[in-house]
């Protein structure tokens, strides 16, 4: 992961340099090396690692959606949390923030899980670990990814523009003290899993509060559209 020959869009390159030069990412990149010189399949395919950095500049961010580790199945997982590539079934969680999108803003469940066209409105799908072990999930935690991440919401976090941070589940809240409120604002529910979803998540309106808060700051609404 040499930050010269990763495709990256310029202005997270230029911010994220000093953590591609950091020991906790050289040791990162040693370690993807072994696993796959072992044969293991990671996910997403490297071109797709840093996906969501380049469909949302770092100067484009309105909202973040913060996930925790990539799909492990095959084919799901390409660089954006929550989404999966076209013609791939959702996953449950995924279904639900459908179900919840249509309770919501009335917008009916899309055919695909691609979410590629909110990332290209200023919407981070970012996961906390960005790689994976197929069939095992977590597998790549602990390894340094939490460190790169968090290094990300303190650089947005640190921004004087406004970001509507959407943190589902205990994990993404765990976050919430790397976060300034205000600039920012935060909008926190229970995760999207089947496991949690009906104690918080359906029902908790998350895209219409966030277009509520984005033209409080006279901001374009999302359109969450798919």
């Amino acid at each position: 992961m040499d930050a010269d020959k990763i495709r990256l869009e310029a202005g997270w390159k230029k911010a994220l340099r000093p953590e591609f030069d950091a020991d906790y990412m050289k040791s990162l990149r040693e370690f993807l090396k072994t696993e796959a010189a072992a044969g293991k399949h990671i996910y997403p395919k490297g071109a797709d690692i840093f996906a969501a950095f380049d469909l949302t500049p770092l100067d484009k961010v309105e909202v973040v959606i913060l996930g925790q580790d990539p799909y492990h199945g095959p084919g799901q997982a390409h660089g954006l949390s929550f989404s999966v590539k076209e013609g791939v079934r959702p996953p449950p969680s995924l279904n639900n923030i459908f179900k919840e999108l249509k309770e919501d803003v009335g917008v009916p469940a899309p055919k695909s899980g691609n979410l590629t066209a909110w990332a290209e409105q200023g919407v981070l799908l970012l996961n906390s670990v960005l790689t994976v072990e197929e069939g095992k999930a977590a597998s790549h935690r602990k390894q340094g990814w939490e460190k790169f991440t968090d290094r990300i919401i303190q650089l947005l976090s640190e921004r004087d523009q406004p970001i509507v941070f959407i943190l589902w589940g205990a994990f993404a809240q765990s976050k919430i003290p790397m976060i300034r409120v205000p600039p920012h604002a935060i909008i926190k529910s229970a995760h999207p899993s089947p496991l949690s979803a009906h104690a918080g998540f359906l029902g908790s309106k998350p895209f219409s509060q966030t277009n509520k808060i984005l033209r409080s700051w006279g901001k374009k609404e999302i359109d969450w559209r798919l």
